[in-house]
Parts: C-alpha cells; sequence; structure tokens
C-alpha cells in the first residue's frame, strides 16, 4: 500500500484537482498564438496615474442662470444680466467651468425683458395712450 491514490484528470476546460497542479516553476503550454515569455523591465510597477481635478464651475454663471429664470419683479432679470456678464469674464480669465450657464442666463433675460416690453406696449396700445379711456361697447342684453 505504498502507493499514493491520483484523482482521475479532470475534464478540459475546468479546474485541476488538488493534486494535479504542475510543478513550481514550470510554465503552460502557449496558446494558439503562442506567447512572448515575460521580462524583467528594472522600472518596477507604474505608478498610478492622478484623476484629473476639473475647474469649479463659476458661481456667478449660476446665479445668472437662477435668477434669469425668477421674476423678482424685474430685480432678478436686471441681476442675471449683470451676473452674466461679470461670470463671462471671470471664466474667460480664469478658466473656469459654467460658460453656458451665464450665457444661458443672459439669452433667458433679454429675452424676458423683449417680452416684457412687447406685453407693456400691447397693453398701452389696447387702453390707449390717453390713460385707459376706452371707447364704449354695447353688449346685448347689458344695459348701463
Amino acid at each position: 500500500m505504498s502507493e499514493q491514490y491520483q484523482a482521475p484528470p479532470s475534464p478540459p476546460g475546468t479546474s485541476p484537482q488538488p493534486g494535479q497542479y504542475p510543478p513550481p516553476g514550470a510554465h503552460p503550454p502557449p496558446g494558439p498564438y503562442g506567447w512572448a515569455p515575460q521580462q524583467p523591465s528594472g522600472y518596477g510597477p507604474y505608478a498610478p496615474y492622478p484623476y484629473p481635478v476639473a475647474a469649479p464651475f463659476n458661481g456667478l454663471a449660476i446665479a445668472s442662470f437662477v435668477l434669469s429664470l425668477v421674476w423678482l419683479y424685474g430685480v432678478g432679470t436686471i441681476l442675471a444680466v449683470v451676473f452674466g456678464l461679470v461670470a463671462l469674464r471671470q471664466i474667460k480669465r480664469t478658466g473656469q467651468r459654467g460658460r453656458g450657464f451665464a450665457i444661458a442666463g443672459l439669452v433667458i433675460s433679454v429675452a424676458t425683458v423683449l417680452v416684457a416690453v412687447i406685453v407693456s406696449a400691447a397693453l398701452l396700445t389696447a387702453h390707449g395712450l390717453s390713460g385707459g379711456a376706452s371707447v364704449p361697447v354695447e353688449v346685448p342684453g347689458i344695459t348701463t
């Protein structure tokens, strides 16, 4: 009984049984295309690359965009234009992000001012420039 029990060989494509590992230092057979032996480089492992740090957003650009969406009796629109212009200048000088927010704040603010001017002109024209005097209109069924 001096013979040691050996497990049957494992089928191809499966991991070998515990007693079937190749001896230390043995290399696996080359694949269908062959393999290149590993050469020591002498330089050691590469240092990991640091993640790039993104430039911060410009706070005035974000404020311009937010204030362009809030009316605040016209004050928000005026502040949005001022903040947008200052933010564009700062972004150009410092390289911060947020140029799109600054431009969007300016565009929305200018569009809001144009709509306010057009609506005001339409209301003044509809009521006449004489302080709201209107032409009498007769409505059937209603007597005054």
